[in-house]
């Protein structure tokens, strides 16, 4: 029963999906038609505003000042939010009372005695959509309840455990005026529910799967939803101090549990978080899922959401810095290695000597008490290595370079001998001295090209040069480590521009730091003439207000550190990746969700002690999510084999439900794109949504190529971006290619065998040796 319940809702899935979208943009038109009268009644009350200028009597004035600054925040807010206007929407069941606030929502939080009949069945009582501001229709009754009401609080709170009157919560995509996809929670699947317009609630993605869970029959299933339910609650319902960390294999929520405990933290604690959430995730594709899961918190700047290669885009010194291209194993290996600290230390002050921005000056002259006062090349050798003695970012060493140089000139210059017996008049001869040399151009020119201010990407580039970074390397890298690094870098011209990697992005990270951050240039200050034009009496507070997205980039622009870091597949961080999220994090409290058995990071214990480099003392409060609910036991117990042979003695999680349709194996007795494209064909008339195809991290874009045509339904991906993804079918390519291309092969393969929840094909080439059923070597019992 349970297998024709989760089949039949899968079945349907898609044209259930976009109906509900259907139904949901039908709201948010009438939404919008909302806003559009009440801007244009903004509108007009700005004009009426401007007409009582014209009188001229100082109170006409006043009065016409106050009305435009009311009318127009209150245009500047309604044009503002028309970006991602809707995000969430809550089915409640029948409260206690009938009480209404004032934005037309039932006050009550807890359902009526009679809300759930005897025979497990209810009804919605009332529909609440949730976003950026409030918008009542003609009569008054919420069309948008504003995220910071009273009666929006039910979103962020409610959880499987202590649902309250809420049965089903939805987090709505749209951008602009257009829905783009819905995804439910379902937190009481035990209940047959019947919508508020009729007919049985609709239930969209995991919900689903949830629903189809719950209403199974027997005590033993039952007591697998709670299961569920119960330990994903409790890591939401955490304590924010310190480090949670939440482990758990494949299909047990890990990702949705995290983003939800966000939504959670910060709607409990605003206050507290005001210095932001970042939350990390390990690719773009994952970074587009979770941006889809996490419900708006509708405040600008509150919450970033970055891939590993643009978690550097915002820092001063790197901005822009943002990739999605990979590195091979190999480099991906040195590059992410911890030995890198080394290499980068000594490439930052290094290339002071290579002339990155002009020819290195090798002897300074100046005039000092009517004589020409030298340093030669061996002596701003000398100051140089002083400098450099320090521990401070290279190019905030540039004041201490300026001090030295002119205690070297001044000793030249004998100034300390000329005044013996009068200190005073020394000190007042040596501050003369050194102002008077500061500002001579000759000099100042020497310092910008004796101590040049360099970039992260310029560095980054000189080390394309292997002899160069052989030097640097020196006792860290081995010669054909050198030699793939550099090479892995010439990609960059000159000035260190060109296309970054995923693993590029962590080393300018990390120079960033030892450079330290170029000076901004100073703002140009207000002219007080203009301020005593009254000018400004002729702008609104519409005009002169930022808008939300210029607001939202400031505010990205600015901050550097969080409040709360969320790090999911956090197994898959590499040693400098950790560095660069550890420093976004130095006073922040932690969630960090991942499972070792899927990490593609050949040195566990090695990333491990940067991450805990990166979370210091803190105390950490651990958990663990045990049930897979995505995968159906079929294909479960087919990863299973992997999880085996990659790590010996691990325990897997729950599968709990059954399809009865056993994964599929073929062979690819001729051209492979030609066979990758039939299997891939056969999956998408199997199933209603997705497939995805999994190939080696090498095969990514001839992959692509072979399966061009067929829709948008169907995607191609190499193994490292599957990572947190699933597919209603998966087809997965030459699993011996997956396995051989790094040591964490075999881990990599078993997280690709894990990404679908309903049918699953294995697609051999000859050298996965398969056997006479199409089943590869790896595979076999």
């Amino acid at each position: 029963m349970l297998a024709e319940n989760a089949e039949n809702t899968d079945a349907e899935g898609d044209g259930l999906r976009a109906r509900e979208i259907r139904a949901e943009q039908s709201h948010l038109d009438q939404v919008y038609r909302r806003l559009e009268e009440k801007i244009h009644e903004a509108e007009f009350l700005m004009d009426d505003a401007s007409k009582r200028g014209q009188v001229g009597t100082p109170g006409a004035l006043a009065e016409r000042d106050a009305q435009v600054f009311r009318a127009g925040v209150h245009l500047n807010r309604l044009n503002s939010e028309f970006e991602d206007f809707l995000f969430g929407r809550i089915d409640l069941l029948e409260g206690k009372d009938g009480k209404r606030g004032p934005d037309g929502a039932y006050t009550s939080v807890e359902p009526a005695d009679g809300a759930v009949r005897d025979d497990g069945t209810a009804g919605i009582a009332e529909i609440l959509h949730i976003g950026r501001l409030g918008v009542l229709d003609a009569d008054y009754a919420p069309l948008v309840i504003d995220w910071r009401a009273p009666a929006a609080a039910p979103f962020y709170r409610a959880t499987p455990v202590a649902p309250g009157r809420v049965v089903r919560r939805r987090v709505i995509r749209s951008k602009g005026r257009r829905v783009l996809g819905v995804e439910d929670d379902l937190l009481r699947p035990e209940l047959r529910v019947e919508a508020l317009e009729g007919g049985e609630l609709p239930v969209v993605g995991d919900g689903a799967l949830m629903a189809a869970l719950g209403r199974a029959r027997g005590h033993a299933m039952r007591d697998i939803v709670s299961s569920i339910q119960a330990e994903q609650d409790e890591v939401i319902r955490a304590p924010a101090a310190s480090v949670t960390e939440v482990e758990g294999g494949p299909g047990t929520g890990k990702t949705a549990v995290a983003l939800h405990r966000a939504a959670y933290l910060l709607y409990q604690d605003r206050r507290r978080y005001a210095g932001g959430i970042l939350i990390v995730s390990p690719t773009p594709l994952l970074v587009s899922y979770t941006e889809g899961v996490l419900p708006s918190l509708g405040e600008e700047g509150q919450v970033a959401i970055r891939a590993l290669g643009s978690l550097a885009e915002d820092a001063p010194g790197t901005r822009g810095a943002v990739a999605d291209t990979y590195d091979t194993q190999a480099v991906a290996r040195v590059k992410g290695s911890a030995r890198m600290q080394k290499v980068l230390r000594k490439a930052a002050r290094g290339a002071l000597d290579l002339g990155l921005r002009g020819p290195v000056p090798e002897r300074l002259r100046v005039v000092a008490f009517g004589a020409r006062v030298e340093l030669g090349a061996d002596e701003l050798r000398k100051v140089r290595q002083q400098v450099l003695a320090g521990t401070a970012p290279v190019n905030l060493m540039r004041p201490r370079a300026r001090k030295l140089l002119l205690d070297a000139l001044w000793e030249r210059s004998g100034g300390a001998r000329r005044y013996p017996d009068d200190p005073e008049l020394a000190a007042e001869a040596r501050q003369g001295f050194d102002e008077d040399l500061s500002a001579e151009d000759d000099f100042l020119a020497f310092l910008d090209a004796w101590w040049p201010e360099l970039t992260p990407r310029q560095v980054l580039g000189a080390m394309a040069d292997e002899g160069r970074l052989a030097r640097w390397s020196r006792r860290v890298l081995r010669p054909g480590e050198v030699r793939e690094l550099a090479r892995s870098l010439r990609r960059l011209d000159d000035g260190g521009d060109g296309p970054l990697s995923v693993h590029d992005v962590a080393l300018l990270d990390e120079l960033r730091g030892l450079l330290g951050a170029p000076a901004r240039p100073r703002k140009r200050e207000a002219d007080p003439l203009d301020q005593l034009t009254g000018l400004d009496e002729l702008t609104t507070y519409a005009d002169r207000e930022p808008s939300r997205r210029e607001r939202t980039e400031r505010l990205a622009e600015e901050r550097t550190e969080y409040a709360h870091v969320i790090v999911d597949e956090a197994q898959d961080l590499t040693p400098m990746q950790w560095r660069m999220v550890g420093r976004r994090g130095r006073h922040a409290t932690w969630t960090i969700v991942g499972d070792p058995a899927q990490s593609s990071w050949s040195d566990p214990d090695e990333a491990a002690e940067a991450r805990d480099e990166a979370l210091g003392k803190r105390p950490r409060r651990r958990f663990e999510l045990t049930v897979n609910y995505r995968n159906p036991a079929e294909l479960a117990e087919l990863a299973d084999r992997v999880l085996r042979l990659a790590m010996p003695g691990v325990e897997p999680p729950r599968a709990v439900r059954s399809t009865g349709i056993a994964p599929r194996f073929a062979v690819a007795d001729g051209e492979l794109g030609a066979a990758v494209r039939a299997e891939a064909d056969r999956l998408l008339a199997e199933v209603e949504g997705t497939v995805g195809v999994v190939v080696a991290m090498g095969r990514r874009e001839e992959a692509a190529r072979w399966l061009a045509g067929l829709g948008e339904r169907v995607v191609a991906l190499g193994s490292l971006e599957a990572k947190g993804l699933e597919y209603d079918a998966t087809l997965v390519v030459s699993p011996a290619q997956i396995a051989d291309e790094s040591p964490a092969g075999l881990r990599v393969l078993y997280v690709a065998l894990t990404r679908a929840t309903q049918r699953l094909t294995v697609l051999s080439a000859a050298q996965d040796l398969p056997d006479g059923a199409g089943v590869p070597d790896l595979l076999r019992e």
